[in-house]
This record gives structure tokens, C-alpha cells and sequence, in this order.
């Protein structure tokens, strides 16, 4: 098969995983920066334009939009899609992924379980949410925010209704979630392709810190999911219209809840933690895929 790996820097490890495993499995693989592809939009013939090159029909295409960029990845990802190209996640499984607020909506018409959560645009209404939401202290999150960033930890009603009423000021879209204390400065990462669990670790986060990111110094170690756990991940990827994800989630008193469902997760910590070549696994997924 022919590959397009769209990554705006073939260096990373994720990409570089993939395009190994790729090769592994004898298909040509490119990465294409999809921030310098433009294109014709026609009814008869779609084109995506590389470089002065037209690409052309390929068989897979894996997008590895980054959140920053999700407008125009995903347009070129629809692209593909208008050639017939199969996507390995669709442009507006894409969408509703990267768009926190409409995800959770998503999930939870479906019977997702998830912290409870608040969400209002006008500053007079902050006492509302707070009220609806309970317990103090609160997870205050910007929809904007990655990788842990954008995240406040609001120990006090005032605090709460001083960082809400700050970031409303700023334009800023804010939710307001629910602290589970029993599962503070730890969670799981599931990584699911297709209708399966690959692998799955558990992310610590350092002392002092209630955010356990990789990328803000926390640790990772193996974990077991259970049935639940794992019925949860697969049905919160299918739900969103996803064939691949990274699944966060936290284990509470009242079972686990679902945090969110990443579209472009990265490979590094997670196939070093459980030994799994994920990278492989999404290789043959698109196999089977393209044989059905």
C-alpha cells in the first residue's frame, strides 16, 4: 500500500514509529507536512497539491493533526476523503474529538459516564454552574487547553469564581468539572485501535501536582484495565466515529468516568511503559481494513 503520514515534523517519535512500521509491513510510506499542502476543491476532480505536486489517490491516510492546527488539518483530511482516500480517523470524528465541550455532550447522550460538568458563557451565571457542579475544591479547564495546559485547581468557591470570572474577561471558554479526590494525581490512558484495547498504562502525577501528564513530569507504570474499563475506552472511540484514540479516564468510587478521548495521541510513553508496538497494531488495523 501506499501511505500518506500527515505530521508537520517527520522527526517526532510517533510518526517516526509509524513510518518504520510501515515499512516493516513492506507499504511505501511518505510524511507530508498537511500545513503546506493546498488544495482544488472541484466536484470532479479533488486535488491535494504537495510542494507543487499533485499527490493523487493513496490508500491510507493517518492524520496526526496537532490541536493547534485542527481547521486546516482536518479540511485536508476531507480532501483526502473527497479522493476516496481511506482515513484512518475521518475529518469529523477529527472535529468532534479536538472540541472538548461538544465531545463530552456526545458522550454523555450516549450513557458515558464522566465527572459532572458545567459549562456557561456569561459571567453572571458562574455562581449557577458552581452550585450545579457541587463540591468544592473544582477542576477548572480552559476547551483550548493540551497536554495538561490550561488546567486550574480551584480549592476554594472564591477561587473558583475568581479564576472563572478571570478567563471569561479574556474571552476565553472555561469548564467546570468535578475533583475526584480518590483518583487526584493519577489516570489512564487506554489506547484503543479499532474495536480493541492495545495497551494501557497508568500516568502519576509528580509531588505536589494534581495534573499527571507525561509532559508535565509525570511517571508511568503498567496497569490492568478491567472489563468495564475497557468496554468504556472502545465504546467512547466508536461513539466519536474514531478508529484510533487515546482514551483518558479515572477510576472513582462510583466506577470509572471518561476525561476525554484524544484523536491524535502520541506513541512514546505508552509503548515504552507496556512494551506494545502500537505502532504496529495501527499498520495492520489499516490492513484489514483496506482487505475488507
Amino acid at each position: 500500500m501506499n501511505i500518506l503520514i500527515l505530521s508537520r515534523n517527520k522527526n517526532l517519535y510517533s510518526t517516526g514509529r509509524l513510518v518504520e512500521a510501515g515499512h516493516n509491513r513492506g507499504h511505501n510510506v511518505r510524511v507530508i507536512d498537511y500545513m503546506r499542502c493546498y488544495m482544488n476543491i472541484t466536484s470532479r476532480k479533488p486535488t491535494v497539491y504537495y510542494g507543487g505536486e499533485s499527490l493523487g489517490k493513496t490508500d491510507a491516510v493517518i492524520p496526526r493533526i496537532g490541536a493547534s492546527n485542527t481547521f486546516y488539518g482536518t479540511a485536508v483530511v476531507r480532501q483526502f476523503e473527497m479522493m476516496d482516500s481511506y482515513c484512518l480517523n475521518s475529518s469529523i470524528s477529527i472535529s468532534k474529538s479536538r472540541d472538548k465541550l461538544r465531545s463530552l455532550q456526545i458522550l454523555a447522550l450516549e450513557g458515558i459516564n464522566m465527572p459532572v460538568t458545567g459549562f456557561a458563557s456569561h459571567t453572571k451565571d458562574i455562581e449557577g454552574v458552581i452550585e450545579k457542579v457541587g463540591s468544592i475544591p473544582l477542576i477548572m479547564k480552559l476547551l483550548q487547553g493540551t497536554q495538561g495546559q490550561g488546567i486550574v485547581l480551584a480549592e476554594t468557591r472564591k477561587a473558583a469564581e475568581s479564576v472563572m470570572s478571570a478567563f471569561r474577561q479574556l474571552d476565553a471558554d472555561i469548564m467546570v468539572q468535578e475533583f475526584i479526590k480518590e483518583s487526584s494525581g493519577t489516570d489512564i490512558r487506554a489506547f484503543v485501535v479499532g474495536d480493541k484495547v492495545v495497551a494501557a498504562m497508568r500516568r502519576i502525577a509528580p509531588e505536589g501536582e494534581f495534573r499527571s501528564n507525561v509532559h508535565r513530569g509525570g511517571r508511568t507504570e503498567q496497569v490492568e484495565l478491567s472489563e468495564e474499563e475497557i468496554k468504556m475506552a472502545v465504546d467512547a472511540t466508536q461513539i466519536l466515529g474514531l478508529s484510533t484514540a487515546g482514551v483518558d479516564l479515572m477510576r472513582s468510587n462510583r466506577g470509572p468516568l471518561i476525561l476525554e478521548v484524544n484523536s491524535s495521541p502520541g506513541l512514546q510513553g505508552i509503548e515504552s511503559c507496556s512494551g506494545v508496538d502500537i505502532a504496529r497494531e495501527i499498520i495492520t488495523f489499516i490492513e484489514k481494513k483496506k482487505n475488507e
